[in-house]
């Protein structure tokens, strides 16, 4: 596998600051995206807006309401 070198640093990087190896950083990503794949995860686009407002393209949200959104 042929990684070019300011991809490798940044994954060294990530690695390091997760605290394993980059070989392992790789394989945790190979094993995402195999796994993606097993579960019939649509990939895509994604439909806008993901958030309705009554005013398009102006919402206002505290974080209260986007906690609220996420975590329902």
């Amino acid at each position: 596998m042929d990684i070019p070198d300011p991809t490798y640093r940044q994954l060294k990087a990530k690695a390091a600051r997760r605290g394993c190896s980059v070989k392992e950083l790789i394989l945790r990503g190979v094993q995402a995206e195999l796994s993606d794949e097993e579960r019939g995860r649509p990939r895509g686009k994604v439909a806008l807006p993901l958030i309705k407002s009554k005013r398009p393209g102006w919402l206002r949200l505290s974080n209260k309401a986007i906690h609220e959104i996420l975590l329902p």
